[in-house]
C-alpha cells in the first residue's frame, strides 16, 4: 500500500488583491506557515501563474518550482476548472459562464470553446514541465439544464449531449497523454459528469482513454445522498487527484437536494469546513488507503459559516491527521508459518504432492 501525500491546499479561494494573497510567493508563504506541502494552482489568474509562458518555457517552469522550495512546498496539481467550464456551455448559461473568457472570445461561444481548448492543451504541456501526473478539471455541460427532465426524458437528446461532449474532450485527452498526465474530472453538480452513471457514460464515448480519471470530491456526492465510501470501492482505478471538503444535509419541510433558490448558509444541504460536516473522513482516507491512492490530499475551503483563514489553518492539521502511514507489513507476520508446499499440504492431512498443470 502506498501513503497519501498532504496537505495541500486548492488556492482559488484564497486569491485576492490584498497581500499575500495576491502574488505566488505571498500564497506560498503563507500556505507554507500552516503546514501545508503542496499547492494546487489554478491557471486563470495570470499574475500568480502564467499558463502561457508555462506550456512553453522550461526555464518558466523551473524558477516557480524553485520559488516553491525555497517554502518547502511542490504543486500537486494545475486545475483548469474555469476553462473546462467552457468546454461545453449550454446557451441558457452562456452569458453567466463568458466572463470566465479572455475579453477578445467573450459573446463567441465557437471562439470561447477554441480558447479553452487551447489553453487546456497548454496546461498538459505545462504540467508536464512541472513533473507533475495529474490535472484538476470540469468536463463542462451541455445537458445540466435537463437533469431533472421535464416535458419527459428524451434519450436522443442526452445521446447528442454526451457524443459532443465525448468529441470536444478527445483530442484534449490525447494531448494529455502525449505529456503523460492523467485528466481528473471533478464530479460536480452543474457539469454533465456529476455522479457515477454519467462519467461511465462519457467514458465509453471516449474508449476508456487511459486518462480519463476521477477528482474525488465526498461533499457533492454527499450532498446528491449518494454512498461516497461505496464510489471509491467501484471508482478507485480511476481517481487520480482528492479534494477534502465537507457538507452536511439536514433534512428539511421547506427544501431539499435542489436547494430552493436559498442563500448556502440557508440551504437544507451546504459546504461546511472540514471535521464541521458529515463526511466520514475517516472512511474516506481508508478506502483511498486500502486502494493505493498516492495522490495528494487538498484543501479545498468552502464553508457557508466559517471564516475562510480559520479553515485553511484548522484543514492543514485535519488532512495531516487523517493521513495514514501505511503498514510495510502485516501485523500478524510474527506469527507467520513456512508456504512450503509439502508442509501445507501436511497441514491439510494431504499425501504426496500432485501437479495442478
Amino acid at each position: 500500500m502506498k501513503t497519501i501525500k498532504g496537505p495541500g491546499i486548492f488556492l482559488s479561494q484564497f486569491i485576492g488583491g490584498q497581500p499575500p494573497f495576491n502574488t505566488l510567493d505571498g500564497l506560498a508563504q503563507w500556505a507554507a506557515s500552516l503546514g501545508y506541502k503542496a499547492l494546487q494552482i489554478p491557471c486563470n489568474h495570470q499574475g500568480i501563474f502564467d499558463l502561457e509562458k508555462a506550456a512553453v518555457s522550461q526555464i518558466y517552469c523551473d524558477v516557480i518550482m524553485e520559488k516553491l522550495a525555497d517554502h518547502g512546498l511542490t504543486i500537486s496539481e494545475l486545475s483548469t476548472h474555469l476553462e473546462g467550464q467552457l468546454m461545453a456551455v449550454h446557451p441558457a448559461y452562456d452569458l453567466a459562464f463568458d466572463g470566465f473568457a479572455p475579453d477578445s472570445v467573450r459573446g463567441n461561444p465557437t471562439a470561447r470553446q477554441a480558447w479553452a481548448t487551447e489553453a487546456l492543451k497548454q496546461a498538459a504541456a505545462a504540467s508536464e514541465k512541472l513533473g507533475l501526473t495529474a490535472h484538476a478539471t470540469f468536463s463542462g455541460s451541455l445537458a445540466w439544464p435537463y437533469f431533472y427532465p421535464w416535458p419527459p426524458h428524451n434519450q436522443t437528446l442526452l445521446n447528442e449531449a454526451f457524443h459532443e461532449l465525448a468529441q470536444r474532450w478527445r483530442p484534449i485527452l490525447d494531448c494529455f497523454d502525449q505529456h503523460g498526465v492523467d485528466v481528473c474530472f471533478e464530479i460536480h453538480p452543474g457539469e454533465d459528469l456529476h455522479d457515477g452513471a454519467t462519467f461511465e457514460r462519457f467514458l465509453a464515448l471516449v474508449d476508456n482513454h487511459p486518462r480519463c480519471n476521477i477528482l474525488f470530491d465526498p461533499s457533492h456526492l454527499h450532498l446528491q445522498h449518494m454512498d461516497y465510501l461505496a464510489f471509491i470501492d467501484i471508482y478507485h482505478p480511476r481517481i487520480k487527484a482528492f479534494h477534502v471538503k465537507d457538507a452536511e444535509f439536514a433534512v428539511s419541510g421547506r427544501s431539499g437536494v435542489y436547494g430552493g433558490y436559498q442563500n448556502w448558509v440557508d440551504r437544507a444541504g451546504r459546504f461546511r469546513s472540514p471535521g464541521d460536516g458529515q463526511i466520514d473522513f475517516n472512511g474516506v482516507f481508508s478506502k483511498l488507503s486500502q486502494y493505493d491512492y498516492d495522490g495528494w490530499a487538498v484543501l479545498e475551503w468552502e464553508c457557508c459559516l466559517k471564516e475562510g483563514e480559520t479553515g485553511a489553518r484548522e484543514g492543514s492539521e485535519f488532512i495531516r491527521r487523517h493521513i495514514i502511514p501505511v503498514a510495510s507489513r502485516a501485523f500478524d507476520d510474527f506469527a507467520a508459518v513456512s508456504e512450503d508446499r509439502t508442509a501445507a499440504r501436511r497441514m491439510l492431512g494431504l499425501g504426496a504432492e500432485v501437479s495442478h498443470d
